[in-house]
């Protein structure tokens, strides 16, 4: 309960999530662009958060549930297998299914995207082995009970969620204020591929361990 590692690979995966454009930035500064205003830029950022904060909410909520009916270590093996399972369908199927939603997006439309987008990436299955420990280890249980459980899952969800907006905002505002989308096409980093090798040796991990 008191090592610092859960929470500070919740806000790891924040960065990460927040550095990928396909999470949100990317649309906010399109959006911003397309409707020339800096204001639109920084709007966006709120229903992006609240639509990846929702995402990553509905399977630490899984995971809390299930660890107090069922044997937390059979959880982490169903959390492992999950992981390497989504690794193979974002690999093979990833790039062919996107959520699509145009410029004229409404606060909801782009929160639905956003969560939509999170829940496709397998954002919220990467959570599961820093819930592990903070929730539903013997430690956990004998200090928190199943109630602090719920707690502490919310706490984790606004970590997370709080390094996933500080990062895509500060991308979104960069991006839009000095530089342009043309930049993409000079400096392109594949991180859908180092997504795919993060989501399997996590769940190979979290199977073996």
């Amino acid at each position: 309960m008191t090592t610092a590692w859960p929470w500070l690979m919740l806000a790891g995966l924040g960065f990460y999530h927040g550095l990928n454009p396909a999470m949100g930035w990317l649309f906010a500064v399109a959006l911003g662009l397309h409707r020339r205003s800096r204001a639109v830029v920084l709007g966006s950022l709120v229903p992006i958060g609240l639509g990846h904060a929702a995402s990553i909410a509905l399977v630490a909520a899984l995971v809390v549930v299930s660890g107090t009916i069922i044997d937390p270590r059979a959880v982490q093996i169903a959390g492992g297998v999950a992981l390497i399972a989504w690794a193979g369908y974002h690999l093979l199927y990833g790039s062919r299914h996107r959520a699509r939603v145009g410029m004229q997006a409404g606060f909801a439309g782009l929160a639905v995207w956003s969560f939509l987008m999170a829940s496709a990436h397998g954002a919220g299955l990467m959570v599961v082995p820093a819930l592990m420990p903070l929730c539903l280890s013997p430690e956990a249980a004998g200090a928190i009970g199943a109630s602090g459980s719920g707690l502490v899952a919310l706490a984790a969800v606004a970590v997370h969620s709080a390094a996933m907006l500080a990062t895509t905002g500060l991308i979104a505002f960069a991006v839009y204020q000095w530089l342009d989308l043309g930049f993409l096409r000079r400096f392109w980093l594949n991180l859908d591929r180092l997504w795919v090798g993060a989501l399997a040796g996590t769940g190979l991990l979290l199977i073996v361990l």
